[in-house]
């Protein structure tokens, strides 16, 4: 805010679905803590392969987990179920404006806390964490919340989580906050699985750093909604 002291958020026309996404950085802070953040913003039902639809954000969350978590599976978890409580709230007052909601998409980025809420995975190794974090599991079940794993590089809460150096921050101002660079699309990040091999030069993904360099993104031929408003 210091050096864009006129910072501005853009929303745009949507399908007013609720889109979350989560990230948590293991033992990052004090007293062997880990911080979860999650970035919530109104657009589509987000499809497999398929670009995502941006949105100025309508909350944020970024906090310091409590308790200690043991592992980084348990402190996404944790990450889960703070945004999944913030996210219901959310729904509710959407509902009541008269915008039906479907399951809200949340993205996370480790594998094994969405097999555990998605209960495709044994969690007997599991029943040391903290018992509240499995309420997810009912949330998933009743329909209240769809829990999908996708890369690290594509998730929007990501960035709250970590410390960059100043020129990441500006690499990635425009995904935050309006300015004219700013993208209408957040194009998929392969799977580390599928990135073996030789290097696509023209993969915007290429750096490694979460969220792709916007001169190496790919132009989309679907239409800009105008602006809300």
């Amino acid at each position: 805010m210091y050096t864009h002291p006129d910072a501005v958020i853009r929303y745009y026309a949507s399908d007013m679905i609720l889109n979350v996404h989560s990230d948590a950085s293991y033992l990052t802070a004090r007293i062997a803590r880990s911080r979860a953040c999650g970035w919530y913003f109104l657009g589509s039902i987000p499809k497999d392969g398929k670009p995502i639809a941006l949105n100025g954000a309508i909350d944020q969350l970024c906090t310091v987990i409590k308790l200690v978590a043991a592992s980084a599976a348990e402190a996404e978890l944790a990450a889960l179920f703070l945004n999944a409580k913030n996210a219901k709230v959310i729904r509710i007052t959407l509902e009541e404006l008269g915008h039906p909601q479907p399951p809200t998409p949340i993205h996370s980025d480790n594998s094994t806390a969405v097999g555990i809420v998605n209960n495709t995975i044994k969690r007997q190794k599991a029943r040391a964490m903290k018992m509240r974090y499995f309420w997810l599991l009912d949330g998933a079940i009743q329909k209240l919340f769809d829990f999908k794993y996708h890369p690290g590089l594509e998730n929007l809460a990501d960035y709250q989580t970590k410390a960059h150096p100043g020129s990441h921050h500006e690499k990635v101002r425009p995904f935050y906050v309006h300015t004219p660079t700013s993208p209408r699309f957040l194009f998929r990040a392969a799977k580390p699985s599928e990135r073996r091999g030789c290097v696509d030069r023209y993969d915007p993904y290429l750096r490694k750093y979460p969220l792709p360099t916007l001169t190496r993104m790919p132009r989309v031929d679907r239409p800009l909604a105008a602006p809300a408003g």
